[in-house]
């Protein structure tokens, strides 16, 4: 009977990383370590778990139909020891992933009270805008934003944010300010994670509709670097309003066709492990959607500076 529970994770994280340094670096062991535990635990269930090459470590045939079968257990293990704490205290290891400009701005400051709440919970953020197999690198919950994809993962909806097209008072000043969404063909538009998806230049007014294609002249894989750019005169950006608020504020740039409507960026989390998800994910996500909710239906959503009025004017 195995009773090494931290062999059994071990394991499940070797085989979904393919590799003894990457799982040990996470469990905070030397490699030689983390190959030892695992050995002793092929040792005693008598049989090889993973083939070891040269280039890559990957699981047996019996290694696969143990880690599959293994899993839903960790993750049943670790929500019957919640279940049990009686102040619902969350501990151990949160892993979130989610895109990097929304992480930094909209999504850290709005989880420092939750980690107030769960001090014993480690939470690890992996941010970037490109989307990860949620599965291999471990992630217990994902955040993702747009159109909701193709997936076995189950979703929730945190919030839908509105969505606003930008420049610069530079840029404005340069080329002024266009005053219909077909205006946009004759500017320069910066291209971002935010702004790639079929609605971010679909417009609506007293019914009218507008549906603009356009190229970019300048693209970035990270939407904080598109905001970056516009910020910097490149040209005219579609993006969510929160991830431009601070901008907004300051007057490093101005919100365009205010009078017409764009369509909300929905964000939503993903579970990649279906209903054994761990409570800590569930927990976290929970938290967001109160305060998402809570921001978006008392907070302003375009705070327009006097400088930023006046290059509108």
């Amino acid at each position: 009977m195995i009773k090494d529970n931290f062999a059994l994770r071990l394991y499940t994280r070797v085989a979904r990383l393919g590799s003894f340094s990457a799982a040990a670096r996470e469990c905070g062991l030397s490699q030689s370590q983390a190959s030892r535990i695992v050995a002793d635990l092929e040792t005693e269930l008598g049989v090889r778990l993973l083939s070891r090459t040269t280039r890559a470590v990957v699981p047996t045939e019996a290694g696969g139909e143990f880690l599959a079968r293994i899993e839903p257990i960790m993750a049943a293990l670790d929500e019957a020891e919640h279940s049990i704490r009686e102040n619902g205290e969350l501990r151990g290891l949160l892993r979130m992933s989610m895109p990097t400009s929304f992480g930094i701005r909209d999504v850290i400051p709005r989880l420092a009270s939750f980690a107030e709440r769960h001090p014993h919970l480690h939470i690890q953020l992996q941010l970037g805008d490109r989307r990860q197999d949620l599965v291999r690198d471990a992630v217990d919950v994902a955040i993702r934003l747009g159109r909701l994809p193709d997936s076995t993962a189950t979703a929730k909806l945190i919030a839908t944010i509105p969505r606003v097209i930008v420049a610069s008072p530079d840029y404005l000043a340069r080329h002024g300010a266009p005053e219909t969404p077909d205006d946009l063909l004759r500017h320069r538009i910066v291209g971002g994670t935010a702004a790639a998806v079929p609605t971010a230049w679909r417009f609506e007014r007293n019914g009218e509709e507008a549906a603009i294609r356009l190229e970019p002249h300048f693209s970035t894989d990270e939407n904080e670097g598109a905001i970056a750019a516009v910020v910097a005169g490149f040209g005219i950006t579609s993006t969510s309003g929160w991830a431009c608020r601070r901008e907004l504020e300051a007057g490093a740039l101005v919100r365009l066709l205010p009078e017409w409507t764009l369509a909300g960026i929905p964000v939503h989390a993903y579970f990649p492990m279906g209903r054994a998800t761990r409570a800590a994910a569930r927990t976290a996500i929970d938290h967001l959607v109160a305060v998402f909710r809570q921001d978006l239906s008392s907070e302003p959503m375009w705070p327009l500076t006097t400088k930023a009025k006046r290059v509108q004017a």
